[in-house]
C-alpha cells in the first residue's frame, strides 16, 4: 500500500507539503496541487479520510439549506449546487441538501444556508456548528453574494446611456438586504442623473409583472425602460409589453438580474446583470471549510460584481 512518503518522493517535495495539499489545498498553488495529485495517482495513494475525520471528531458532512421553493428558481439553484459540490468535494466533504424541517436530523460539521428571510434568523441562531450564508444579510453572518447595489447601478446607467427617457424599477416585494441594496443602486443612479424614480414591487412571479403591464398599459410612454430585480420579473414585463402591442427595444426596454437561464429562453432574449452563481457557490464551500478548520472563526464576506450581458431587450448605446 502506498504511503505519504512514496507520494513525497515521486513529487520531489516534503511529506509536510503533501499533507498540506491534502488537508489544506486552499493554502497551496494550483501548480503544486497538480504535481502532488499526479504523484498520488501514479502510486495509487488514497488519504484515509475516515481516520482523519475520527481524529478531528468530524463527520465530513456539510448541510445545505435552501429555504425557499425550488420549483420557481431551479436553474439558479442547480448552478449554486454545482459550485458548492465542486469545492466541498475537493476538500473530501459530502454535501447534504436538506429542508428546514430536517435541519436537526443527523450530524454535520457546518451549514450553508440560502433563500432565508428575516424571520429565519431566530432558528439560524440556534445552530451550533459554523454557518455561511449565500446571500447578503445585516445580521453579522459570514456570506457570499453578488454586489447587488453595483448591479442595479450598472443596469440603470446602461438604460440611461441607451437614451430611454423614463426608467421604472420592478422589485421583488420582500424586505430583505439583497432587495434593499438593488433598490438603492437604482435610486442612487436616478438621483445622480436628476431623473424621477418610480418603484413597483411584486412577488417574484412573472405572471404578476405581466398583469401589471397589461392593466396599466395606457400609462406607459414610449422610451421607457424597466429595470428588474430578477429575470423572472423581467420576462413578465416582456410578455406584457408584447401582448399590449409595444415595440421592444425601440419603444420599451427591459433589463433583468440573474443571467442563469431564463434570460436565454425569453423572446427577445434579455439584457441582464449576470451573477457568477457557480463561482459564488465554490467560494461558499471554501469559506465554510476554512471556518470549520479554524474552529468557527469569522470569515467576513465576499461580493462578486455582476456582468452586464447586452441582448435584444434593450437598445444599444
Amino acid at each position: 500500500m502506498a504511503t505519504l512518503s512514496d507520494v513525497a518522493k515521486l513529487a520531489n517535495v516534503s511529506k509536510m507539503t503533501v499533507s498540506r495539499v491534502i488537508n489544506h489545498p486552499e493554502q497551496v498553488t494550483d501548480e503544486l496541487k497538480e504535481l502532488v495529485y499526479h504523484a498520488m495517482k501514479e502510486v495509487d495513494y488514497h488519504p484515509n479520510i475516515a481516520a482523519k475525520a475520527l481524529v478531528k471528531n468530524r463527520s465530513q458532512i456539510i448541510k445545505l439549506f435552501i429555504l425557499e421553493e425550488i420549483d420557481t428558481t431551479e436553474p439558479y439553484y442547480m448552478n449554486l449546487l454545482m459550485g458548492i459540490a465542486r469545492s466541498v468535494g475537493k476538500a473530501h466533504y459530502s454535501l447534504q441538501l436538506v429542508t428546514k424541517d430536517g435541519f436537526d436530523t443527523g450530524t454535520c460539521d457546518g451549514y450553508i444556508i440560502t433563500g432565508f428571510r428575516a424571520n429565519d434568523f431566530d432558528w439560524i441562531r440556534t445552530l451550533e456548528k459554523p454557518v455561511v450564508l449565500f446571500g447578503e444579510n445585516s445580521q453579522g453572518y459570514d456570506y457570499v453574494d453578488s454586489d447587488n447595489q453595483y448591479g442595479t447601478e450598472m443596469t440603470t446607467n446602461y438604460a440611461i446611456a441607451c437614451g430611454y427617457d423614463e426608467i421604472i424599477y420592478i422589485g421583488i416585494d420582500v424586505d430583505e438586504s439583497f432587495e434593499q441594496s438593488r433598490e438603492q443602486g437604482y435610486l442612487k443612479t436616478m438621483e445622480l442623473n436628476n431623473k424621477a424614480a418610480r418603484i413597483e414591487r411584486f412577488n417574484n412571479r412573472s405572471t404578476l409583472s405581466q398583469l401589471f403591464i397589461e392593466a396599466y398599459w395606457e400609462t406607459f410612454s414610449p422610451s421607457t425602460c424597466f429595470i428588474c430585480s430578477s429575470d423572472r420579473l423581467a420576462i413578465g414585463i416582456e410578455r406584457g409589453i408584447a401582448n399590449s402591442g409595444g415595440k421592444i427595444p425601440h419603444d420599451f426596454g427591459i433589463i433583468g438580474f440573474d443571467g442563469v437561464f431564463l434570460d436565454q429562453v425569453s423572446s427577445p432574449k434579455l439584457t441582464t446583470a449576470k451573477q457568477s452563481i457557480v463561482k459564488m457557490g465554490e467560494v461558499c464551500g471554501e469559506m465554510l471549510i476554512k471556518k470549520i478548520e479554524e474552529d468557527g472563526q469569522t470569515q467576513g464576506y465576499r461580493r462578486f460584481l455582476p456582468e452586464l450581458i447586452i441582448r435584444d431587450s434593450t437598445k444599444r448605446k
